[in-house]
């Protein structure tokens, strides 16, 4: 027996297609595109927050607030090496006397439980300091840094020598370079017994993704303080970042036992001058500016 039905399926097929095709329509239907009496507006999402000292991402507006922490550090050979110096957000370097330099280093977005070791503040601490509102931690100072500290509109100070409870003394150093502090210490201190403010906002640094165009070539840099003091950078292009040196021996720090490095710096050549009684620390006027960054 022959089946014969399944071809009537494309058989009547075929027949629509052709009297579909021999079929002229009569008119032409048009459809017009809606017109918007305006247009809609989709508001921008926000800016996700930001620690202000890094430009990296911040886990809310909270954390982004919290009171920054100036840490004076000393680096003097005895005080080598150094602990947490290498989770600072900013780390500022100046000349103290002899040719031996010390640290301003500032903390926001890490908070170490052992800084150190802490020294006595300096001129070009009562002109850092302010900029970023922070509370600050460090031993004494002079008659003449002491008098500027004290003007509680411009500095909160969190001086061991009033404030015990947020320092230490660590064993396996000699004093005076055994002195250690806790960021969280300090803003508990400053917070707490000195009554300073919670939080604060500050206006964040700028940041390029790029170095500007045209840019020389920089992979290496070499600041001679002095004749025993004299630190070299060099640029690793695997980390993008520049390791640090001083007088040719790898600086690491004593905790995470890592060679210093950062992503990028800036040498500001600066002069100490004296008028009257008052030391001042002042740019030079043929003041000498370097940014270093991705090589």
């Amino acid at each position: 027996m022959t089946l014969r039905r399944p071809l009537a399926i494309p058989l009547t097929l075929c027949i629509a297609a052709a009297a579909l095709a021999g079929c002229r329509a009569d008119r032409v239907i048009e459809t017009v595109w809606p017109k918007a009496a305006s247009e809609r507006a989709v508001p921008r999402p926000p800016a996700p927050p930001k620690w202000p000292l890094t430009g990296l991402d911040a886990p809310d507006e909270a954390s982004a607030r919290i009171r920054i922490v100036s840490v004076k550090i000393e680096n003097s050979p005895a005080a080598r090496p150094q602990s947490g110096l290498d989770q600072a957000d900013v780390v500022y370097e100046t000349v103290t006397e002899g040719g031996i330099t010390r640290f301003n280093a500032l903390y926001q977005s890490k908070s170490p439980e052992l800084v150190g070791p802490v020294r006595s503040a300096r001129l070009s601490d009562i002109y850092i300091v302010p900029q970023y509102h922070a509370l600050f931690a460090h031993c004494g100072g002079d008659s003449t840094v002491r008098a500027e500290l004290a003007d509680k509109s411009r500095f909160d100070d969190v001086d061991q020598f009033f404030n015990p409870v947020a320092y230490w003394r660590a064993d396996g150093r000699s004093a005076p370079h055994d002195l250690m502090t806790d960021v969280n210490k300090v803003r508990k201190q400053g917070i707490g017994p000195r009554g300073y403010k919670p939080d604060l906002a500050i206006t964040g640094l700028a940041f390029k993704k790029a170095p500007p165009s045209g840019a020389a070539t920089c992979t290496q840099v070499t600041v001679p303080f002095s004749g025993s003091n004299t630190v070299t950078w060099v640029y690793d292009a695997t980390t993008r970042s520049y390791a640090r040196s001083i007088n040719g021996k790898a600086h690491s720090d004593a905790g995470s036992k890592r060679q210093y490095s950062i992503p990028f710096a800036t040498a500001l050549q600066a002069v100490t001058i004296s008028v009257v009684r008052i030391t001042q620390y002042r740019p030079s006027a043929a003041a000498m500016v370097a940014s270093m960054a991705d090589g």
